[in-house]
Formats: C-alpha cells, structure tokens, sequence
C-alpha cells in the first residue's frame, strides 16, 4: 500500500466531491514516548487511509499533534481503534465548533515524523514535560480569571490574537510559540511570581508545553484551560456557561477560523474595514496570510498588493518560472506581516499598547 499522497490538489478536491461525505474535523494532541516513530507512522496512516481520513498529524519520540477531518459516518470506528492504542485510549478528542467556513477542512491525509510534536526551541534535558500546570474546565477558567491576583496569557501568535481573544488577556505580539516562552517569563512573569498564572491556546498543546516549562522555571500558581478554546467554547454552548471569548477562533485548516462570538475586533489589512477573515494571498510565490474583505477580495484577485495581483494575472508558465528556485521562508514564518499591509500595524501597535497597560496595572496590585 502507498504510504503517501501523489494527487495534486485539483485531483484531491474532485475526489472528495465524488465521495459526497460530511467531515468532523477533530484535534488531539498527547505527550507520550514514542520509540519507533517511523512504524507507528505507517501503521497510523495505513489505519487512517482505510477510513478515508484528511489531515495533518505530526509524530515524534515526545508524542502525537493531530488536526484531521474524519467521515462522519466512520466517526466511531475512528475513536474505537484509536482508543485500541494504549497511550491514547480516551484521548480527548477537540471537535470543531463552527464547521461553516471551508468545503473541506483538508485535502488530503499527512503524517509526518519530527523531532518534536510542537517547535519549541527548549533543549533543557532536566526539563520534564509531564510535570504540567492544572486544567481548568470552563466554569473554573472563569471563576480563576475574576480573580484580581490571575493574569491571564494568551499563548498563540499575533495573527491569531488579532481577530479573537478573551477578555481581560495579554496577547503578546510574537511569531511563533518559540518566540513566546522567553518574552512572556521577561516581560509579564518576572515580578509576578505570587500571581495565578492562566495559559490558553487553540486546543491545547501550547499550553501544556508552556505550563510545565513554567513550572520547571519555579513558577508556582500555573493553571491552563483544558481543551483550549475549542473544548471552551463547546462547553459554554452545551453547559450555558457564561463565554468570555470574543471574536474568532484562528485554527490551521482550510477554514482559517471559527466564530465564537459576533464581535468582529480587526479590520482589513488593505481597507481598514471592520473584517476577521484570513486568506492567503493567491500568488502563489507569496502565499502571505493577511485579512481581507469581501470587497478587496474582489478588487484585489484575492491578492495582497498590486504587485502579487500582477503575476498571479500572469499565465500560470509564467508564475512557475519566475518562482523556480525563490525561497519564501522568512515571510511564511512572519505571517501577517508585510509593508504591503497597510492596517496591520496600526493594529499591532493598539493590541501591544494594551498589553503593556494590562501588565502595569497587574503589577501595581
């Protein structure tokens, strides 16, 4: 059996018209030893390609990151032989909360091996993963964040704090989760070592890494929000707890987003609109992730300036040729981020300043 994909992405979309399945889409994640990584790779996509699965899942020796989109009439089948695998038997499994926004969460199945489930940038060997913070179900995550004495971090990145949060959180403007660990220890815990420290994130994996490197930094009060904002926002529909998050859940698949809530706290990267829709620009020797509305959607071909909006014009011989051999590293890393975007740093500096308030007031108390 091929262990891999070789359809392009046309060929995939059409395939899954074809089948006519409604998908769930599911994340998991668990910190675990795994020896033989490359064999339970295999084993794990040969399982999942019976199912007819999509989705990208990373393995490592430190354990498995899973975002997948499983056929909803296979959803049984799916938990029962997961659960059959010692280490993620009863697993909590994150399902999406808003499944509107994309004809298909993924295109085709990925498994991967890596050298860490979650990039980090740690290379403490004394530091130990499963010595985490305490989880806090959605009832106790609101009654803690009240407290005066809590201060309440968002561990995601710019671009996804951008269009949603909770309130009262601190949302660093960084990157990438490996720029966090060290910005938040110098620049909000230090001093605040007395301080209920509550960590949030997508689903989870973020958090649990933070709180348990946290935790090896001598910091006491360390609490996170189990399940991350989709298992919270699930929670407060079905339970009728009160939901502290506004604005969008940013998530990493081909919906780019979920809505929690009707506010709508950014704008248009090219307009200034009032706007909370990511897209990734359609050149694709671009591929910049930036927000854009309906209108410069249109007006713009779904580009991010004048400049991509004239090679993506171009016959597609032509873009192919003038990307042979380009390298786009730096700006896929620094998603959001571009001159080219005229809103977003007006953005950026109104949510940094914020912080920075957030952070004096805690501190004088």
């Amino acid at each position: 059996m091929q262990l891999w994909n070789k359809f392009s992405k046309e060929e995939l979309r059409e395939k899954l018209r074809e089948r006519g399945e409604k998908f769930i889409t599911i994340s998991f994640y668990q910190y675990a030893h795994i020896k033989n990584t490359s064999l339970f790779r295999d084993q794990l996509y040969i399982m999942w390609s019976n199912l007819g699965i999509v989705g990208r899942t990373y393995i490592a020796h430190e354990g498995i990151n899973a975002q997948i989109g499983v056929p909803a009439h296979k959803f049984e089948q799916f938990r029962n032989e997961l659960y059959e695998i010692s280490f993620l038997n009863n697993i909590r499994l994150n399902i999406a909360v808003d499944e509107s926004e994309a004809e298909f969460p993924f295109l085709k199945l990925k498994i991967k091996v890596r050298d860490k489930i979650l990039a980090d940038g740690l290379q403490d060997e004394t530091f130990d993963v499963m010595d985490k913070g305490k989880h806090l179900r959605a009832d106790e995550f609101n009654a803690l964040t009240n407290d005066p004495e809590t201060i309440l971090i968002d561990m995601r990145n710019h671009y996804e704090t951008e269009v949603g949060h909770f309130k009262g959180a601190i949302t660093p403007d960084v990157d990438t989760f490996r720029d966090s660990l060290s910005i938040i220890e110098d620049t909000i815990l230090k001093g605040n070592e007395d301080k209920n420290i509550v960590m949030y994130c997508t689903g989870g994996i973020r958090c649990e890494k933070a709180s348990a490197w946290f935790k090896h930094r001598g910091f006491k009060h360390v609490h996170q929000l189990e399940g991350g904002i989709i298992k919270y926002a699930n929670d407060c529909n079905e339970k009728g707890i009160e939901n502290k998050f506004i604005g969008k859940n940013f998530v990493f698949d081909k919906r780019l987003g979920e809505r929690i809530s009707d506010d709508i706290i950014s704008c248009c990267h090219q307009c200034g609109k009032p706007c909370d829709t990511h897209t990734n620009c359609a050149n694709e020797a671009c591929h910049l992730l930036f927000i854009q509305c309906d209108e410069c959607r249109a007006k713009m071909d779904g580009c991010c300036s004048e400049e991509c909006q004239h090679v993506h014009q171009l016959p597609e011989e032509e873009q192919i040729a003038l990307r042979k051999g380009t390298i786009q590293r730096d700006r896929y890393f620094r998603k959001g981020r571009s001159p080219k975007l005229k809103y977003k740093d007006i953005k950026s500096s109104i949510f940094t300043t914020n912080c920075l308030n957030t952070i004096k007031d805690i501190s004088s108390t």
